[in-house]
């Protein structure tokens, strides 16, 4: 986990990373499924949860505002802790969500909240452009995800940035007073850090659902299985 860095090092200092250590950063060893041991039931299997936790502390409000897809009554709620270069979590956010939101979210059965655990300064600041993004949170966290490979593991990271925040709407000015907001990068960091003092979030994606604890990227069958059963 990345220890304290100044402002300067999140704009300036977004130097070149390995694609090899970006993916050792962001999960466990296993390859992309959440748990290997299953619940057999009687129409599908449901992946065994890693541990319990009180939902009602994780939902406890933290240093920054909850960003939330779906009802708040819905009676599903999956927290998600998340690193912007982890390719597990782009790999989530890509293939099973989709699935997920217009199977269950849309329909009012469950709710998302993604929280930031970002492993490095482009992680960072990937975040802190969705924060400033306001009300396109999660369209920026769509495609800077979408577009992971273009920017996480690249030289020039801070153009790359900038080239899709341009497409947010950002200009090169709102861009750097995003990524020089000392205020912003310390918020980001106290998300992460409630996360793993508070709830032992120590790889990404990690999944809270319904007091569930569950590790790893879960394919749309390990999550539709999951969420049928709380149903």
């Amino acid at each position: 986990m990345t220890g304290i860095l100044s402002r300067r090092t999140v704009l300036g200092s977004l130097a070149a990373v390995s694609a090899a250590s970006l993916l050792a950063a962001c999960s466990d060893s296993n390859s992309g499924s959440a748990q290997a041991q299953t619940t057999t039931g009687s129409t599908s299997n449901v992946p065994s949860p890693s541990g319990k936790v009180d939902m009602t502390k994780v939902l406890a409000e933290g240093s920054l505002p909850d960003k939330v897809i779906g009802n708040d009554d819905a009676p599903i709620t999956i927290v998600e802790y998340a690193s912007m270069t982890c390719g597990h979590c782009a790999n989530f956010h890509r293939n099973t969500l989709p699935e997920i939101k217009k199977n269950y979210i849309d329909s009012g059965k469950a709710r998302l909240i993604l929280r930031e655990f970002p492993f490095d300064p482009r992680a960072e600041a990937g975040f802190m452009l969705a924060r400033c993004a306001d009300d396109k949170y999660f369209a920026m966290i769509d495609v800077l995800f979408q577009q992971q490979q273009n920017w996480a593991g690249v030289e020039n990271a801070r153009d790359a940035l900038l080239q899709i925040a341009r497409l947010g709407g950002f200009s090169q000015e709102s861009f750097e007073a995003c990524l020089t907001d000392q205020n912003l990068l310390d918020q980001v960091r106290q998300v992460r850090d409630r996360g793993a003092k508070e709830f032992n979030v120590d790889s990404t994606p990690t999944f809270f659902i319904n007091g569930n604890v569950y590790k790893g990227a879960l394919r749309v069958e390990e999550m539709s299985a999951i969420l049928d059963s709380m149903l």
